[in-house]
């Protein structure tokens, strides 16, 4: 598996950087430890035949999370993270889940409301799926996180949400509040669905899935972020991301139903950009 960590040079600081090494190494193990743990264990059931296409341990170990972290999973609303995020940090650090702020010009009074009502409903539901008491799952919406929580976060995840947010035009102001949430140096990872470099514009606006690689850079660097590293780990090249249907043609939706399932059962799911923002 290939990735690219783009590292901060540091004058003089050579010796002491060798000596912490041997700390940084058990550490490292200690979490791939607990991701392993957490990955595998029972109550995933049948989320993990999903696994061979989303590569869960690899991903999380590239986003650097560890258990004693303080780690938002941001649109937690499926739990298929959340049931490996919750238990991974319930000993020593914190899971919270953030809600899509429910400020889209595009949403009708009812979505907006079932936006605003994520802190209080999403606990009870990722209890039931983790069998973590429901006061130890913290749930907010995005643009609404309290006092408490600004400035303390280690790591936000958002996965296969970007164009979501692109195309309720909400991504700007999402990834501000997001900022504002996380500690000095600290990191955003992303999966998200890859388009070619080559797409066009309109099919990359958020309603097919697909995004560029080099948009979603753009666009995190304008909302004071860098690029930390990026990672192949859920790259697809087999998938041409070029469905008239979007994304959604490819397992596991099937948008086609019956027409050439067996052709896209056997492209699986779409090819990804897994990156890793910091906040400058």
């Amino acid at each position: 598996m290939r990735h690219l960590i783009i590292p901060a040079l540091i004058a003089g600081t050579a010796l002491p950087m060798l000596a912490a090494m041997p700390a940084v190494a058990a550490e490292s193990a200690s979490a791939s430890a607990a991701i392993d743990a957490a990955v595998t264990a029972d109550l995933r059931g049948e989320d993990k035949a999903r696994d061979k296409y989303r590569h869960p341990k690899e991903t999380l170990e590239f986003f650097q999370v560890a258990p004693n972290m303080v780690v938002a999973e941001y649109a937690a609303d499926a739990g298929w993270y959340t049931k490996i995020l919750a238990p991974l940090t319930v000993t020593s650090g914190k899971y919270v889940a953030l809600g899509v702020s429910p400020v889209a010009a595009s949403f009708n009074e009812q979505r907006k409301a079932q936006m605003a009502a994520f802190p209080t409903a999403y606990p009870e539901r990722a209890a039931k799926a983790t069998g973590i008491a429901a006061d130890k799952i913290h749930a907010h919406v995005t643009n609404a996180v309290p006092a408490e929580l600004a400035g303390k976060v280690d790591r936000i995840l958002i996965f296969r949400m970007l164009h979501n947010m692109n195309r309720w035009g909400i991504l700007g102001s999402e990834l501000d509040a997001m900022h504002a949430m996380l500690k000095p140096g600290g990191m955003i990872g992303v999966e998200q669905h890859r388009a070619k470099a080559g797409a066009p514009a309109d099919y990359v606006d958020g309603s097919k899935g697909y995004l560029k690689e080099a948009d979603v850079i753009a666009m995190f660097e304008k909302h004071g972020f860098v690029l930390a590293g990026k990672s192949e780990i859920n790259a697809n090249p087999k998938d041409s991301a070029d469905y008239p249907g979007g994304v959604w043609t490819l397992p596991p939706n099937y948008a086609l139903k019956d027409v050439d399932r067996d052709k896209y059962a056997a492209i699986g799911e779409s090819d990804r950009m897994t990156l890793l923002f910091k906040k400058k």
